[in-house]
């Protein structure tokens, strides 16, 4: 199929199901089919819990004036343009959109309009975009499992700080993105699709005062996780229990987590051959612990996707999990939460034994404990403003913005490696809103501890139905063991993945 043809089709596919004339299944279907890997398609909005203005106001945290100098100068020629973005109701988005734009658009006068939609609203306002050519928006916001079908649309940023050096800001540094996200998220083949810039990613959290009341450390091990959840379910149950999860059948939500166990046994969802391995002595040995850590977590896990996992930390029910980071500072905000100060963030427990290599993988997976999922932002080339769209993004994922929206936005992990160590973003490491004391171990989870999936067309209704209903129908008794349910998604994979 041409690749303009593919494009019209997906589009017209995407717009049917956002106005639900598909049921989510078959478009998750379709849309594997034509090559695009639909991401996170599942109708739980990602956590976001931003501070105040008033906070803002108190600490200062406001942009840098010498920037907006360069904004103002370098707008002029574009004073009066609009341009649009839409987004993911992300930590970035919304800290842009509610508290940073502001500064841009006085400075550049360029006014700037951000749709904050959910991510299937988003993809069907791109492929209608992509495939009319029209350049309704300016900026596109790309998950990382979209990165492949749309490379073609939107510009390399190296391409365009090389290519019109009198609109590069100065010391914009894309080297000093991590390497680790440019490869695992941005990257696809030898091209640059967009910037990093936004990185959810796991890590642990856990009630040190209930810890220091057990006389527990915190753990080292996965076997030492599990014997310490089991010990505070069994000493304060049903008050609290000793872990929690985002376990509801048939959601995203509990492939992530069913990812970060299989990752820390060892195992892989594929193995070189391309063939499916979950179903293999150390994906089993995975089920296994996984389901004896279920009996530590409290009764309603079973419905819940990442919110209820981190309500059910939020209101005092559980004392740790393993989730995304930018959970952690909403934990801390005391006009929020239960626990403000008694969470602490460490690395996620190593693996139980040596991690598969990539080699030993198929589809490019890279195993981790800490479960990533991450986009980039990019101007696309349809845009009729790509000059002014350039300067805002240049601004809006600068060192400088960055840790605005770090400081503001709820606690994302930044995605450059220099906004770490800024003494904004060390001023804020204390107990509040706000709070980037969980920054330490977000940055050493992306080194040294993240996981990536597979990146393969058909990985989307994987993902998103196949193997989640089936991880959920285990969970609800309907398999005669762990190895039923893992030979029946072996199988059903395998199928999916053969075409």
């Amino acid at each position: 199929m041409r690749d303009q043809t593919r494009k019209e089709y997906l589009a017209k596919v995407t717009d049917k199901f956002v106005k639900g004339g598909m049921s989510r299944r078959n478009f998750i279907q379709s849309a594997s089919a034509l090559g695009l890997g639909a991401g996170m398609l599942t109708g739980a909005a990602r956590p976001f819990f931003g501070v105040s203005a008033a906070h803002a106001a108190e600490n200062n945290l406001v942009p840098s004036q010498d920037i907006l100098d360069w904004v103002k100068e370098v707008s002029k020629p574009f004073a009066g343009t609009t341009i649009k973005l839409a987004t993911e109701s992300t930590p970035p988005s919304n800290a842009l959109n509610s508290q940073l734009k502001q500064y841009f658009e006085e400075a550049s006068g360029i006014k700037v309009e951000i749709e904050v939609l959910p991510l299937e609203q988003v993809l069907q306002k791109m492929t209608l975009d992509i495939a009319s050519r029209l350049g309704t928006y300016d900026l596109y916001y790309i998950d990382q499992s979209w990165a492949a079908s749309f490379s073609n649309d939107v510009f390399d940023p190296r391409e365009q700080i090389a290519g019109n050096p009198d609109l590069a800001m100065p010391g914009y540094n894309i080297d000093d993105f991590l390497p680790a996200l440019v490869d695992g998220i941005a990257k696809y083949g030898d091209s640059w699709v967009g910037v990093p810039y936004d990185i959810p990613i796991f890590i642990m959290m856990y009630r040190k005062d209930i810890y220091d009341d057990m006389g527990f450390s915190a753990p080292t091990t996965l076997e030492e996780y599990y014997m310490q959840a089991k010990a505070i379910t069994d000493t304060m149950g049903p008050k609290m229990y000793g872990a929690t999860g985002q376990m509801k059948s048939g959601h995203y939500s509990l492939e992530c987590d069913w990812t970060a166990w299989l990752w820390g046994h060892g195992g892989s969802i594929f193995g070189s051959d391309g063939k499916f391995t979950g179903n293999d002595s150390d994906g089993l040995a995975a089920m296994e612990y996984w389901t004896k850590l279920r009996d530590t977590m409290p009764p309603g896990v079973n419905g819940w996707t990442w919110d209820g996992q981190g309500q059910s930390v939020a209101q005092g029910v559980a004392a740790t999990m393993m989730s995304w980071g930018e959970f952690f500072p909403y934990f801390d905000d005391p006009s929020a939460t239960k626990v403000s100060g008694l969470i602490e963030a460490v690395r996620c427990p190593a693996p139980s034994k040596a991690l598969r290599t990539v080699d030993q993988t198929g589809y490019g997976e890279i195993p981790g404990v800490g479960h990533q999922g991450g986009s980039s932002l990019a101007v696309s080339k349809s845009s009729k403003n790509i000059d002014a769209a350039w300067i805002f993004m240049q601004w809006a994922t600068c060192a400088d913005t960055q840790v605005l929206i770090t400081a503001l936005g709820g606690g994302t992990g930044p995605t450059r490696s220099s906004v770490y160590d800024d003494p904004r973003i060390i001023a804020n490491n204390r107990v509040g809103a706000g709070t980037t004391r969980h920054l330490n171990v977000v940055r050493d989870t992306i080194a040294m501890d993240m996981g990536s999936e597979p990146d393969l067309p058909q990985w989307a209704e994987l993902a998103n139905d196949t193997i989640p209903v089936r991880l959920g129908k285990y969970f609800a008794g309907e398999y005669s063991s762990a190895k039923e349910a893992m030979d029946d998604i072996a199988s059903a994979t395998d199928k999916i993945v053969a075409g």
